[in-house]
């Protein structure tokens, strides 16, 4: 059959020899581009380029759900069911033949199906002739990759600030694969990490309970990427953790875009006791910049959620779960800072009470020429914010968090 595909190729004048491409990559297909377009997506210096081709390509076998279909070979496990009329979404929704499919990029596992047996990211795994796949995974124990388990010393925009700096406060893990596609990504190397063995919610439960006693601390978190791509691990990861630790504070970190009200009562019931939203932005144009969501139906989708998430907690939860608000400022994000003032109003008008951290956004990623703010830019920042009626504002610096 005759193909377009697009296939993905190293431009050398633009390489770096960074190697990202190959540290935290795992390349489904090393032979043989299939498209997963992983590797382009984590590359800092955007140096993998797309390349649009029309190919002949072999019909092959496989069976799906117990049915014998014929796709494509040389294609990602995902374009190949594509072809037998699969959809795939990247916010969550009910369909026949619809799946969920948020980080694209092999990590998060929302997208995984038993194939011959074992569970693997559609969007990751090239297609095979005679591959047996079931995408029935409601009773099988969900996968995901997490690293890091470590102890921190400042915690994250869900760490109450009066205990932020005070030697080790928590420990804490980092989940894989992201749904946004920030150009300032501030944890790439774990956003986008798809070589480490995906983990049990119970592993990841098990270790970060034992790093959690060596160095004697009473808070625990995760954060990422985006811990919230795949529901039913981080549910059952919380569970585990409560039961574990029963006297603990759990902690997650979201960027909220896909924190539903009812996903935010699954976790509440699961043992979360801390949540720090990022919300990113005020307006939907602004949320496009900094998140990279060129799609603006997806980015608005994104958006809403994000800010509902944050009313909800607040008006239902807070203060018997802490919420911290995290806002991401550098002056490239903010040219007019009244847009600043209306993001803090906004908020103040929910709550404003609220802890609010303003992250000072540095040189990472792929935003090479953006300069980091400086401690008195930041303490500007935090004085519009104060103005505008939040009472509890802490600001990032590289000398270490200021205020309220």
């Amino acid at each position: 059959m005759r193909l377009r595909v697009t296939r993905y190729v190293v431009n050398e004048s633009k390489c770096r020899k960074c190697y990202v491409c190959k540290t935290i990559v795992r390349c489904p297909s090393p032979n043989a581009c299939i498209g997963c377009a992983s590797c382009f997506l984590a590359c800092p210096y955007e140096a993998i380029e797309p390349v649009e081709a029309e190919v002949s390509a072999r019909e092959i076998q496989i069976k799906v759900d117990g049915e014998r279909v014929f796709v494509p070979d040389g294609v990602t496990l995902k374009h190949a069911l594509e072809f037998v009329g699969y959809r795939f979404v990247r916010f969550p929704e009910k369909g026949e033949n619809t799946i969920f499919t948020p980080c694209e990029t092999g990590g998060c596992y929302a997208c995984a199906v038993l194939v011959d047996g074992k569970l693997r990211p559609l969007c990751h795994t090239a297609v095979r002739e005679g591959m047996e796949i079931s995408t029935d995974v409601e009773n099988v124990e969900p996968l995901r990759i997490i690293e890091g388990f470590i102890p921190h010393s400042v915690g994250g925009v869900g760490t109450p600030w009066w205990i932020k700096g005070y030697g080790y406060i928590e420990v804490a893990c980092f989940s894989a694969g992201c749904n946004l596609r920030c150009p300032t990504c501030q944890n790439f190397m774990v956003t986008y990490n798809s070589k480490h063995e995906p983990m049990t919610p119970e592993k990841a439960a098990l270790i970060l309970s034992v790093v959690r006693r060596k160095y004697g601390v009473d808070r625990m978190a995760i954060s990422g990427g985006e811990p919230t791509l795949n529901r039913r691990w981080l549910i059952a990861f919380f569970r585990e953790l409560r039961k574990r630790n029963p006297d603990a504070r759990l902690h997650l970190d979201t960027n909220a875009t896909l924190l539903t009200r009812d996903y935010i009562d699954d976790l509440v019931e699961a043992g979360v006791t801390d949540i720090g939203p990022d919300l990113k932005a005020y307006t939907l144009e602004t949320f496009q910049k900094i998140t990279g969501i060129t799609d603006r139906e997806l980015a608005r989708k994104y958006f809403d959620t994000a800010w509902d998430a944050v009313k909800y907690l607040l008006d239902n939860y807070y203060p018997d779960v802490f919420v911290g608000i995290g806002i991401p400022y550098n002056r490239e994000f903010y040219p007019d800072m009244e847009e600043l003032a209306k993001f803090g109003e906004a908020i103040a008008r929910i709550n404003p009470e609220v802890q609010v951290c303003v992250l000072d956004y540095r040189p990472e990623f792929r935003a090479h020429n953006i300069k980091r703010p400086g401690v008195n830019e930041m303490l500007r920042v935090k004085k519009i914010l104060n103005d505008v009626g939040l009472k509890t504002v802490i600001v990032q610096t590289y000398l270490g968090h200021i205020g309220p």
